[in-house]
Parts: C-alpha cells; structure tokens; sequence
C-alpha cells in the first residue's frame, strides 16, 4: 500500500506504451497477493471464500481510497478506468492465491 501511495503522490508520470491500465492490474494483483498472505497466515493455504471475499474489499476499498487521493495531486485524477483496472487485478491475485492452495495441496497430497 505504501507504494501504491507513493506513486500515487507523483505529480509527472511517464506513461508506458500500452497505457497505465495494465500497470494498475499488476500493482493490485501484487496488493492482493500480501493481503491475502496476511489474512491466511500464509501461503501455501488454501483459501476459504470469507479469506478471498475480506481481500478483495480491502484492497477495492484501498483502490477507491487512492483514486480519490489522486484527485489532490497536482497533475492526476482519478478514474473509474482506474478502479476497473485495479478491481481486475485484485481479483486475479486473489484467485491466483486461491489456485496456489488448490495446487498446494494436491501436490502434497500426492507426496
């Protein structure tokens, strides 16, 4: 989050080609992967659907708050795009943690 926040807090960005879109999924992809962590105690675990729900409203709830804090910064907006973009990979880190689990524990199973 602190780092999210940081760049959040720079006035100039250069935007990379392919836009920032894709750049706001991998950041929350990662955000959701360490609440996920934080949350379970852990990985491999597999996750229970309260530990894949509390993540994702943490980290949306975390996205809108940013937004809305670009809104302050000299040069940034916020953008309903934004949020979609961050939604996405938030859910996508959290099913990525939820698959780790299911592969986790099949291949111990299999030990």
């Amino acid at each position: 989050m602190a780092a999210i926040f940081y760049v959040s807090s720079l006035s100039q960005l250069s935007i990379p080609a392919g836009g920032d879109k894709p750049w706001h999924a991998v950041a929350y992809f990662g955000l959701a992967i360490v609440v996920v962590r934080a949350i379970a105690g852990g990985l491999p675990r597999r996750i229970l659907g309260r530990t894949a729900g509390l993540t994702i409203a943490i980290a949306v709830t975390y996205a809108v708050t940013d937004e809305i804090h670009q809104m302050f910064v000299p040069g940034r907006s916020a953008e309903v795009a934004d949020l979609i973009a961050d939604t996405i990979g938030v859910c996508g880190g959290t099913a990525a943690c939820w698959a780790w689990g299911i592969i986790a524990l099949t291949s111990r199973d299999e030990l």
